[in-house]
């Protein structure tokens, strides 16, 4: 409809320019013949008109009406018009129709004196020299053949724009009947890219990257929750028969001893339930408030509590500032602590300092290390080494994930690096100024 009222618009302008130019015209060559007529005449004489043959209608009329001279086509016809035009404005332009004859184009003039003192009429006189209507102007033809023009580009353009509609619509279609086929069961499904870079290719792009992020969201929430219902289904069964076996047999059990047992599984399984709330609440992105923090301060601070065991020896820069959470990296420094110290033989090193515009934190034992195929493995959730499961068989494994987590939560990493001798784990934070600006 837009299109028809765009082109119906174009087309009447265009009608109304080539009228109005064809007609301008036509006055143009009337007043030309009439001016040259005029200008042949002799005292007493007045010649034929040597005109173009379009205007062929001539006439001299005196102030009374009567035709004095007139062309050959003009003989025997009356006045082509009674209009007169008055002594300051010579020359005027009109049309005359009649039922019979059609439409005349016509310029009327009006004689000066001396022309008519040339010609010996006493009386003012007009020279009228006309031509019959153009067809173009006297037909329809121009406003139908318009018309016509019109519907068949509004049809054409109506027809490309359903073409483009329809071959777009069938793109999104596809992409919704492939999403309707898509359930939480089965999330392999991926719909059809259309080739290109248009919007709907981007689309299609974006939803793939959805589907797959999704994904393996659902597939990680799978594993997690098997793993966690294992990690759990232990200790609950051994509480439960430690329990059953206090019931069943009172006066064998020592039920001091059964409630100190389970008070341990207990333990357990709220060290491992608020384990999984901190991955939880890191996993969904919840942010933490952030404030500056010295890594030197934190970490003097927390090698200070370490007493007994292991000792532990700090090689630090001063005012290694970074933005995070207190209390998330103490739970970090903690967990790498200990963990170090549960494997180390004799000590650990903690080392901090600045490279390229990071905070790097260094923790390393002197045990019997990690294997290069399982650096990666001990990041998972619930993952424990042998190694690990004999020197702390309550464990929950999940303290080096939350690390991670954490790390990647303030924008750093945590890895496993090569060592002369047991395990290196290092954790890089980017620095305040390298965050805020360069330093200065």
């Amino acid at each position: 409809m837009l299109a028809l009222v765009f082109l119906t618009v174009i087309g009447v302008s265009l009608d109304f320019l080539v009228l109005d130019r064809v007609r301008d015209r036509a006055f143009h060559e009337t007043q030309r013949a009439s001016t040259e007529w005029i200008g042949s005449f002799e005292p007493g004489r007045i010649p034929l008109s040597t005109t173009p043959a379009s205007v062929d209608l001539l006439q001299l009329v005196d102030s009374r009406g009567q035709v004095v001279a007139a062309s050959e086509a003009a003989a025997g016809l009356p006045p082509l018009s009674t209009l007169r035009p008055p002594a300051d404005d010579r020359i005027q332009g009109g049309t005359a129709c009649s039922p019979q004859g059609g439409c005349i184009l016509f310029t009327a003039s009006r004689l000066l004196p001396q022309t008519n003192r040339l010609l010996g009429q006493g009386e003012p006189s007009f020279v009228y020299a006309g031509m019959r209507e153009p067809a173009i102007l006297s037909s329809h033809g121009l406003e139908v053949g318009t018309a016509a023009g019109v519907l068949l580009v509004a049809s054409l353009v109506t027809w490309g724009n359903w073409q483009f509609s329809t071959r777009m619509m069938s793109r999104v279609e596809a992409i919704r009947e492939r999403m309707s086929e898509i359930t939480v069961s089965d999330l392999s499904l991926r719909v059809p890219q259309p080739p290109g870079c248009d919007e709907f290719a981007r689309l299609a792009f974006t939803v793939n990257q959805t589907l797959a992020r999704l994904e393996e969201s659902v597939e990680l929430q799978r594993r997690f929750a098997s793993t966690t219902s294992h990690e759990l289904r232990n200790p609950l069964a051994g509480l439960h028969a430690q329990l059953e076996e206090a019931v069943l047999y009172p006066g064998d059990v020592d039920p001091r001893e059964t409630v100190h047992k389970a008070l341990s599984v207990t333990d357990r399984l709220v060290a491992i339930v608020d384990d999984l709330l901190v991955l939880s609440r890191l996993r969904t992105g919840d942010p933490a408030a952030h404030e500056p923090i010295d890594l030197s301060a934190l970490i003097t601070q927390e090698t200070a509590t370490l007493t007994d065991g292991v000792p532990v020896h700090v090689h630090i820069d001063r005012e290694v500032k970074v933005s995070g959470s207190r209390i998330q990296l103490i739970r970090v420094l903690s967990n790498l602590l200990a963990n170090a110290r549960r494997h180390a033989d004799t000590e650990v090193e903690v080392t901090a300092g600045r490279t390229d515009g990071q905070a790097v934190v260094t923790v390393t034992d002197d045990g019997d290390g990690i294997a290069p195929q399982d650096r990666e493995r001990v990041f998972e959730r619930f993952v424990r080494l042998d190694a690990a499961r004999r020197r702390e068989p309550g464990g929950s494994g999940l303290g080096l994930a939350i690390s991670r987590d954490i790390a990647q939560a303030h924008h750093g990493t945590l890895l496993i690096e090569d060592a002369p001798r047991g395990a290196r784990f290092v954790l890089r934070l980017p620095l305040m100024d390298a965050a805020d600006g360069p330093a200065t």
